[in-house]
């Protein structure tokens, strides 16, 4: 079994040293390297190759925002998951349109973050519906109906079929309740997500959660009824 390759990234070395014990104890994780601030990622993940990025959301020089876009532009880039104190937190929300498989808390519990690390690894965004409303609720930027217009410039070009499953990640159901809720496999729904990600030049289903959300299509009456569909 080949490990995954982690980058840690976090200006405070005892948080650094805190995480190379946590994640250094499992089997199937191998730390890489650690960089104290996030002008230092893009020539260590040159240099170490790594397959996930732990990445602090706050630092002095180069915040791990910045890193985090300047990673994601790239062709070969690594997962990235943030590192945060907040739960809602706006330069969260950011990171995430950028383009991170998610986040978790600093005070998470060892086995959850390092369960986070093997899920992001396999392509499976670390990020609840719960937190996901969370964020949604607390979104900023540009003003709410701007963001709506360009959502919905966007999405204009995804067909019907690609709508509803668009609006079920956003709703935060899973592959498997997508499939029951729009009677099709797991297989075909999987293969819809790839076509909605290339087509609007997404890196993961965070992402696509968004973007519905924007849109305002999480209000529309079909994503409600795919919903309560797949809880039969």
């Amino acid at each position: 079994m080949t490990a995954i390759r982690l980058l840690l990234v976090d200006d405070d070395p005892l948080v650094r040293a805190g995480l190379s014990l946590m994640m250094g104890g499992a089997d199937d994780i191998e730390i890489v390297g650690e960089a104290a601030d996030g002008g230092e990622v893009e020539a260590l993940v040159d240099r170490t190759r790594p397959d996930v990025v732990l990445m602090d959301i706050r630092m002095p020089s180069v915040d791990g925002l910045t890193a985090t876009e300047r990673l994601r532009r790239r062709e070969d880039a690594p997962q990235v998951v943030v590192l945060t104190t907040f739960h809602a937190d706006e330069q969260v929300l950011r990171a995430l349109r950028a383009g991170a498989a998610g986040f978790v808390l600093k005070d998470t519990p060892p086995a959850e973050m390092v369960d986070a690390v093997r899920r992001v690894a396999a392509g499976d965004p670390v990020l609840s519906p719960t937190v996901t409303r969370q964020l949604m609720e607390h979104a900023a930027g540009a003003p709410a109906d701007t963001r709506r217009a360009r959502a919905r410039e966007r999405l204009a070009g995804l067909n019907d079929r690609e709508r509803e499953v668009a609006v079920a990640v956003g709703r935060g159901l899973a592959n498997a309740q997508i499939a029951a809720g729009l009677f099709m496999s797991v297989a075909t729904v999987k293969t819809h997500v790839s076509r909605i990600l290339a087509r609007l030049g997404l890196n993961n289903r965070v992402q696509i959660a968004l973007l519905a959300y924007d849109a305002g299509m999480l209000d529309e009456g079909s994503g409600k009824d795919a919903e309560g569909r797949a809880g039969h």
